[in-house]
């Protein structure tokens, strides 16, 4: 009869099963100073809230945390439970569900939603700020400021250097004496110079002009054009117009056009946009950090409120005369 030789060294403990991750820019998010981790971090959770923040506490950065994917995980409790643990951690001041505008690239934008995690319990105030800090947050590539370099002139002897600065003194003196190039009329100017050529009627003179070019100058200022401005001003004209400069300083003063708000930039390109506002962890419905108590909004709050049984009252509680009574009265009955 053969003998089987057993091999008494220990088997090879079997590979854990990663923890699927999120989404790039989704999934968990572990806030800022927190306290070392230690055996008894949630010893004050009941059993289940407890079992379920120790799983997400060791969970990786970006992991997936949504209701579903942690209740595969975690094999004791359905998606109810954990969906309600998760509940009475946000309630205790442990995670907040945030969702965030973040964009920039190719000027496309995108909401990520993510659970920020702390094993350190926070309070409402402490969860606003950091809300509000992930609003303000940019990050933007640092791009290296070019820096002008001066070439050092080569040294030159001092009598050379001497002949060098007296001889082109006379070359700045004509430079200064020479008049200034002479400079072309403004846009302003040359829209009511061209009046007189689109309608004779608005024929102006240079020094009509010189005085209504503030005012088309401010016409221009709001957004519009040349064009614009000329046929604002031409539009409807009387059969005889006495005086042109007249006529055209009140067109200027009561048909100036509103002042259009200007439009927003898109980003650049490369440079994210980042605006986050936090949601409720048990129905999602985005709020203020203010108006979410315990990361949970009013509707929520109310229902967990209602769903919360009476406390029964005992016998030993109730009025004994009328406890004996009422059992009387059941035993007379037919």
């Amino acid at each position: 009869m053969a003998i089987q030789h057993l091999n008494s060294a220990p088997s090879a403990p079997a590979a854990s099963r990663p923890y699927p991750m999120a989404h790039p820019g989704y999934g968990k998010r572990t806030a800022p100073d927190q306290q070392p981790r230690r055996a008894d971090d949630f010893m004050l959770l009941p059993l289940r809230e407890r079992s379920i923040a120790g799983f997400i506490d060791h969970l990786p950065e970006g992991a997936a945390m949504d209701v579903k994917g942690l209740a595969k995980q975690l094999p004791l409790y359905g998606q109810q439970a954990v969906a309600s643990a998760l509940k009475a951690l946000s309630v205790a001041g442990y995670l907040r569900r945030v969702r965030c505008l973040v964009g920039g690239e190719g000027g496309q934008v995108r909401w990520v939603f993510r659970t920020f995690w702390s094993r350190t319990a926070r309070d409402n105030e402490w969860w606003a700020a950091l809300v509000g800090a992930e609003r303000e947050q940019t990050t933007t590539a640092a791009v290296p400021v070019p820096v002008a370099v001066r070439p050092v002139a080569p040294a030159v002897p001092q009598q050379r250097r001497q002949e060098r600065t007296q001889e082109p003194a006379s070359e700045q003196q004509a430079q200064d004496s020479a008049p200034p190039a002479p400079q072309g009329p403004s846009p302003a100017y040359a829209a009511l110079a061209q009046l007189g050529r689109t309608d004779a009627r608005l024929a102006l003179s240079a020094a009509d002009c010189t005085v209504l070019e503030p005012l088309a100058a401010e016409w221009l200022a709001r957004g519009v054009d040349a064009d614009y401005l000329k046929q604002a001003l031409a539009a409807g004209l009387p059969p005889q117009v006495d005086s042109p400069v007249g006529f055209v300083r009140r067109r200027l003063t009561s048909k100036l056009p509103p002042q259009v708000p200007a439009a927003p930039e898109p980003p650049a390109s490369g440079t994210p946009v980042r605006r986050a506002m936090m949601e409720c962890t048990e129905c999602g419905a985005p709020g203020r950090p203010g108006a979410l108590t315990d990361g949970l909004c009013r509707t929520c709050r109310r229902s967990g409120r209602e769903a919360d049984p009476a406390p029964e009252v005992l016998p030993a509680e109730r009025d004994v005369r009328t406890y004996v009574a009422g059992l009387r009265d059941l035993l007379k009955a037919p």
